[in-house]
């Protein structure tokens, strides 16, 4: 699957996308975020509070309980504000 990271999750992480083949034992959109927090400490430090990352699978929003596409696109972002 391809992961996608913006603004400043690609700061932190130091990549703006990737190609991952993570176990099967991710399932979700969170099995996901679990397991790229064990990447390193870039990883950990994107992730480490969740209220502020929104996800998209095949750019649809989605819930981090969602089911993965193992074929498609997770982009991982802040929170979008319009005005």
């Amino acid at each position: 699957m391809t992961v996608l990271y913006f603004a400043w999750l690609r700061a932190k992480i130091g990549l703006g996308q990737e190609v991952l083949d993570p176990p099967a034992s991710v399932a979700t959109v969170a099995d996901l975020v679990a397991w790229l927090t064990q990447r390193g400490a870039g990883y950990a430090d994107a992730f480490s509070d969740l209220s502020c990352i929104r996800a998209a699978i095949d750019q649809e929003f989605v819930d981090l309980d969602t089911p993965l596409n193992r074929k498609g696109e997770v982009a991982f972002f802040p929170p979008v504000t319009g005005g």
